[in-house]
């Protein structure tokens, strides 16, 4: 037994375990501090964290494929290693560069009339935005493409790892948040920038340490094929006229990583095709993405993100509005986190019963049915609802305020905000301004509709996590070795995409009053990225759709469409 232990803590599978909950820590406190650090920078405004949020979302919609591709391109290990050192390297950087300011804010305002402060906010931003690029190159390398070649052909065994993976970013997700905001609340913002970085110098070296073992664990992590198969290498760019020569210039890049040698063309068109190839990139990802059988099944996970319905900063920004106070919202959080776990469980149990794809109609119904609540909630008592209010009246009246925008919003209520839903999002309680009106304040609100809406949310994640980590074991499975990278990289291109689209939705209709309809129209778009998901089941299952039963582990997974003939 003795033996069966050390051989579980020494085994590749738990050190990717021990790697992937140090980086996920790391990332938790970091994503966690840049917005209050932003926050207590520039005088309790939102500005700072609202341009952050922007570019962070930007950044990764416009260079997810060419990240992606980036992966795909390079040997493992050295992707996995280079992501690493860039995004913890980056993240120090930015503590000591914020330990800076705080120690010399007065100083910096008056050198050069305070362009030298400024300087320093975007050399932040900046920073802290490579180092987001970083971690999804490394979640994209990790989560998409080590974790199945670790697990074998054993898709039973991929799926544990997938929910054990979800389990430790549920808990990180609480707990990280949780260990900085102490530090920073008993400490000072300087402290807690002096452990972040100290925190990933430490997480760094044993991470790099981690990767190295697994990698000398897993040989076959070192067989990332430099030269694929020519119908895997045509399915990058698919088109229907010319399937010749995308394959011949992949071909080239095949041959020159395999030989070393390259040919005198490549270097005369070097100069053009250099500074065509990220936008040759980008346009193929898309491309390959569209064509890929479960193109369906991830179109339906992105469109879970446009919606209000989680515990991001609009969700809590509205439960204050409500009456509803930090304590009672962080206790609905570790509930949150509870049921994600649950998800995680339910997953790896419905998969055994019922198949892959089933499990996602599975799970697809019971988050839709949780959600019904809180569409139900938008009209009971004490629902702000109130369509006679005009969505603009709140844009029109800051436009035409002589105070800048940023000033407007009670500045004691944001810093609270931030800590409790630990998020550095792009409207960090927009909603907060109903907050500020002292006649509101002694009214009591009923909470019956608030309480409906938080109980749908909270039940609604078991569902959700199932969902997610069925089509993430779609996309493992069904996406060829040679596209992995560029193809999740577009995945985590359109999530974003549909999160910028929410936010755009709150910054349209800010005013507690509209809340009712965004939660109408997040209902909406979950209810499409479902129905999207079904259309992909019935394509691949057909008629078998709805038989549930225990698939035969001897025979090819219900999780392979009809004519995809890639393999893990």
């Amino acid at each position: 037994h003795l033996g069966s232990v050390v051989a579980y803590f020494t085994s590749a599978k738990f050190l990717l375990y021990l790697g992937h909950a140090l980086s996920t820590w790391g990332d938790r406190m970091w994503h966690f501090a840049v917005s209050v650090f932003l926050v207590e920078l520039y005088g309790n405004s939102l500005l700072l964290t609202a341009v952050y949020g922007l570019v962070v979302a930007g950044s990764v919609l416009l260079l997810g494929a060419i990240i992606g591709d980036w992966v795909d391109k390079n040997s493992r290990l050295k992707v996995a290693q280079t992501s690493l050192v860039v995004q913890n390297a980056s993240v120090i950087l930015c503590g000591i560069i914020l330990m800076i300011v705080f120690l010399f804010k007065t100083q910096l305002l008056t050198l050069y009339h305070g362009w030298l402060l400024t300087v320093c906010y975007i050399l932040v931003i900046t920073i802290a935005n490579i180092a987001n690029l970083a971690s999804t190159a490394t979640a994209i390398t990790i989560q998409r493409d080590w974790i199945v070649v670790v697990a074998g052909e054993d898709r039973s065994k991929l799926a544990d790892m997938n929910a054990t993976i979800r389990r430790i970013d549920q808990l990180t997700n609480i707990l990280a948040p949780m260990a900085v905001g102490q530090i920073m609340t008993f400490g000072s913002p300087m402290i807690g920038c002096g452990f972040i970085s100290g925190w990933n110098l430490m997480s760094m070296c044993v991470e790099y340490l981690l990767l190295w073992k697994v990698y000398q664990k897993t040989p076959t992590l070192a067989l990332k094929s430099a030269k694929v198969e020519e119908s895997e290498l045509k399915q990058l760019n698919v088109k229907k006229e010319s399937d010749v020569k995308p394959a011949e210039g992949v071909q080239l890049i095949v041959e020159k990583d395999v030989t070393g040698f390259e040919p005198q063309q490549e270097k005369e068109v070097s100069c053009g095709a250099r500074i065509a190839e990220p936008f040759i990139t980008f346009r193929d990802g898309w491309v390959a993405y569209y064509n890929q059988p479960v193109f369906l099944a991830g179109m339906g996970l992105a469109f879970l993100y446009m919606t209000v319905l989680g515990f991001d900063c609009i969700t809590t920004g509205y439960a204050y509005t409500q009456g509803l106070s930090g304590s009672v919202l962080s206790l609905l959080m570790g509930a949150s986190a509870v049921t994600g776990i649950m998800g995680t469980v339910a997953f790896t149990w419905l998969r055994r019963k019922c198949g892959l794809i089933r499990t996602g109609l599975i799970s697809g119904v019971a988050q839709f049915a949780c959600l019904v609540l809180c569409a139900i909630s938008v009209f009971m008592p004490g629902s702000p609802l109130d369509l006679t209010v005009s969505p603009f009246a709140d844009i029109s009246a800051r436009l035409f305020e002589s105070e800048p925008l940023p000033t407007i919003a009670s500045p004691e209520v944001k810093p609270e905000m931030v800590f409790a839903t630990g998020m550095p999002n792009l409207l960090n309680g927009s909603t907060t301004p109903a907050n500020s009106d002292p006649e509101m304040s002694p009214e009591p609100v009923p909470l019956i509709s608030v309480s409906l809406l938080f109980a749908g949310v909270i039940a609604a994640r078991v569902g959700l996590w199932s969902f997610d980590l069925t089509v993430t074991q779609l996309l493992q499975e069904n996406v060829a070795e040679s596209e992995r990278g560029i193809i999740n990289g577009v995945q985590n291109s359109m999530n974003y995409l549909l999160d910028l689209l929410h936010f755009i939705m709150v910054i349209l209709a800010p005013n507690p009053e509209a809340f009712g309809l965004l939660v109408l129209i997040s209902v909406s778009f979950v209810a499409m990225g479902h129905i999207m998901y079904f259309r992909f089941a019935q394509k691949s299952l057909g008629k078998q759709l709805f038989v549930c039963c225990t698939p035969d582990p001897k025979t090819v997974s219900d999780s392979s469409p009809p004519g995809n003939t890639s393999t893990v």
